[in-house]
């Protein structure tokens, strides 16, 4: 790979971090986004002095989206 296409790649990871970190940013405004997070599969598990969360059916979900887009963007 030559200089000119990893650079390109490296604008295209820049530009969908900075898509993402929006999203992330507005997602309680935006309406379908408040629900990443707090979906149904999401463990969360509050006691006194604990509390525990790990979002297992967002990640799954994200992941699915993520494949999906770089499936599109990378196929010949």
């Amino acid at each position: 790979m030559d200089v000119s296409g990893f650079g390109k790649i490296l604008l295209g990871l820049g530009a969908l971090l900075l898509v993402v970190g929006g999203l992330l940013i507005f997602a309680g405004r935006l309406p379908g986004l408040g629900m990443f997070g707090r979906l149904p599969g999401d463990i969360f598990i509050k006691r006194d002095d604990f509390s525990f969360y790990f979002p297992l059916t967002t990640s799954i979900l994200v992941s699915i989206i993520l494949s999906l887009v770089w499936w599109l963007v990378f196929r010949r």
